[in-house]
């Protein structure tokens, strides 16, 4: 039976390693829609579309060339032929992304490509049928309502902002804290104007991992899909 689980969250709430993770663990795809904004932006930024056009960058996102690779145990992101996993991951896509994530019609464009990419993997694909694990800002709400699974994975700001410094700089300490500070605060504020992932929406489970390392909050999710999994008397 296929499985469609939807995790949504703040940025450093884990989301991405911990979806992974699980897709790994039940045999799943992996679908990372971040990437795919990060994607959309380094592709405008490499073809010269001002990020502040935002018909333009509706345009070229409409056209973009883009190869999601849903194995967990290697995700990949092409673009026009090019592997572009390393360079949408630089501080600069990081800071400039919010720009194109916050447009509506790239918002649409993607999320009707994610929408598709679920559905492939609900029948065939390279899971085979089995599912997938989307994880992004939306999942929960707007492009898979109807997963089988839904997860808000939140946790405070000071837990997210320590993952997120390690996750750039290697280290938790002031100054990697400080420079991460504006990376993840201003950017969920930019997006919280166009989608919500701070609340649970009805039929949505909150998971906090601000006391949880990775492996206990991957337990957490996968406890929540096999309730979920479970039949009911």
């Amino acid at each position: 039976m296929s499985t469609v689980v939807a995790v949504d969250g703040p940025s450093g709430s884990g989301k991405s390693s911990v979806s992974r993770e699980v897709a790994r663990r039940l045999g799943l795809a992996y679908l990372d829609t971040g990437a795919m904004y990060r994607a959309a932006t380094w592709w405008c930024l490499d073809q010269g579309v001002p990020l502040t056009d935002e018909l333009a960058v509706a345009h070229a996102v409409r056209d973009l060339p883009l190869v999601m690779g849903l194995d967990p145990a290697g995700p990949t992101v092409v673009v026009d032929g090019h592997d572009v996993g390393v360079a949408i991951r630089t501080t600069e896509i990081s800071a400039r992304v919010s720009a194109v994530a916050t447009n509506l019609d790239v918002r649409a464009e993607l999320g009707r490509r994610q929408r598709a990419l679920i559905d492939v993997e609900r029948t065939g694909g390279w899971s085979g049928g089995r599912g997938v694990v989307a994880e992004g800002r939306d999942i929960t709400t707007v492009v898979a309502p109807d997963a089988d699974v839904r997860v808000l994975l939140t946790a405070d700001e000071g837990a997210r902002l320590a993952r997120r410094a390690r996750e750039v700089h290697g280290t938790d300490d002031a100054d990697a804290l400080a420079a991460t500070h504006d990376q993840v605060v201003r950017r969920d504020a930019d997006d919280s104007m166009v989608v919500q992932f701070h609340v649970a929406a009805d039929g949505v489970v909150t998971v906090d991992s601000s006391d949880l390392d990775l492996a206990q909050t991957v337990d957490a999710v996968l406890d929540v899909v096999g309730q979920a999994r479970t039949p009911h008397a």
